[in-house]
């Protein structure tokens, strides 16, 4: 693996608190994601299923965690099931991992080759009484077309014992995931300051004639360098008009003398993730318009920011800080103070040129699992990310930071980013 071992000791806490949650007499079974295919036998590479990685920090492919807590029989309470590495795997793919070094990773002593599993659990389930199912529950679901591994074994489970009951996983994992631990808070940190550097090195970098993707290979290099699995998404490099489109990443246009750059991108380590957004000269001196607007979304994302605390709800917030952006815009001259006064409150004037949300959780997923009917709590890791876009001027801003929640009020895990517009040029113009 790419990062530093993690201490068991967090998933055997994980776990626990998992088990609390289950219902007497359940079994709870999570699985791997899918190695995803491209064209012939190439593949598009693995990503772990964050829950079964919550529980189990496992990072491998086929791979199954079983959990019955109120098992007759000890041993039967954790059983992970992993890969049985053979020649052929080990020719073609290297070595997978031994049952030792899969106990040594997720602190389960009773671990099993995959094609064990259902012959396993058909000793154990008729002592049940149900089911914890995992499935993809996300309000941006990805694979909301695709059928999964999870989609698979909740199907088979259901025709191999249609009269038990199930649950959600999910529904467990959600209520876990958005509070970090200590170790977890280390690991988004870690991800943080390999982000920071990256950016550094693309200021010093950047020049009038540069692409886009020029830009998005430095960062590359500097995570792929630094230790990080891989981006955390696919990574915005825009240019110009280019940022005044939200999820651009084509990433090949030219930069030219007098553009902006808006650069959102992320970066995984240890499955854990940061996400981050700088806005910068491509000459490396603000214009002058383009300082009026970089300094209104900077004011928005630092007195958003310090809403960020325990108890203050996700819509109370985000109602706020439209309040703040919809200010500037007046102050900018995008707005007329008048009109938006007399506005109709359905159809506010703002989302012409501020039209998403500024705050998500973050962890195992960028957009990490959490129901935002929920208060926000200390622990928990929030992005916040206001900005302003002018199609008409070329001009599109985004400044994000990632916070920590504290009972005291937030830190700012992206702190060393620069993000001033002083330091910004100083570093693009130092040889």
């Amino acid at each position: 693996m790419r990062y530093e071992p993690i201490q068991n000791t967090l998933f055997i806490k994980n776990r626990d608190r998992f088990t609390a949650k289950m219902k007497a007499n359940t079994i709870a079974i999570l699985t791997s994601n899918d190695v995803k295919h491209n064209n012939a036998d190439d593949v598009m590479g693995f990503a772990q299923n964050n829950d079964l990685f919550y529980l189990s920090g496992i990072d491998q492919e086929e791979t199954i965690l079983l959990i019955y807590p109120d098992a007759y029989k000890k041993e039967q309470r954790e059983i992970l099931f992993i890969k049985e590495t053979n020649e052929h795997i080990k020719i073609w793919d290297g070595e997978k991992l031994t049952k030792e070094q899969a106990t040594e990773v997720s602190g389960i002593k009773h671990v099993e080759w995959v094609q064990d599993f259902e012959m396993t659990l058909q000793y154990m389930a008729f002592e049940a009484d149900g089911f914890y199912l995992g499935h993809n529950e996300h309000l941006k679901r990805a694979t909301k077309d695709q059928e999964t591994q999870q989609d698979r074994m909740i199907a088979w489970c259901k025709k191999k014992y249609p009269l038990h009951e199930y649950y959600r996983a999910a529904k467990i994992t959600r209520a876990l995931r958005p509070v970090k631990s200590e170790e977890e808070i280390a690991l988004i940190q870690q991800a943080a300051a390999i982000s920071v550097a990256s950016f550094k090195r693309v200021l010093k970098v950047c020049k009038p004639q540069v692409k886009e993707y020029e830009l998005e290979a430095e960062l590359t290099y500097n995570l792929t360098k630094a230790g990080a699995s891989h981006h955390a998404f696919q990574p915005i490099v825009a240019s110009g008009k280019n940022a005044c489109a939200l999820h651009y990443n084509t990433n090949d246009a030219m930069c030219n003398d007098g553009e902006m750059i808006l650069m959102d991108f992320g970066v995984c380590y240890a499955n854990y993730n940061s996400d981050t957004t700088r806005c910068f000269p491509v000459s490396g001196k603000f214009s002058a318009r383009q300082k009026e607007v970089y300094t209104s979304v900077l004011h928005c994302l630092k007195e958003g920011s310090s809403l960020l605390k325990p108890g203050i709800t996700s819509s109370d917030y985000e109602a706020k800080m439209a309040n703040l952006v919809e200010t500037q815009l007046i102050k900018l001259g995008l707005l007329d103070a008048t009109e938006v006064a007399n506005q109709d409150p359905e159809k506010p004037r703002y989302k012409k040129y501020f039209m998403h949300g500024t705050a998500h959780h973050i962890g195992l997923d960028v957009h990490d699992v959490g129901l935002y009917s929920r208060p926000f709590e200390a622990g928990m890791v929030l992005t916040c990310e206001p900005g302003i876009y002018i199609p008409e001027e070329g001009i599109g801003c985004r400044l994000e930071n990632d916070y920590l929640l504290t009972n005291d009020g937030n830190i700012n895990l992206t702190a060393a980013m620069p993000i001033e517009i002083e330091e910004i040029e100083a570093i693009m113009n130092t040889n």
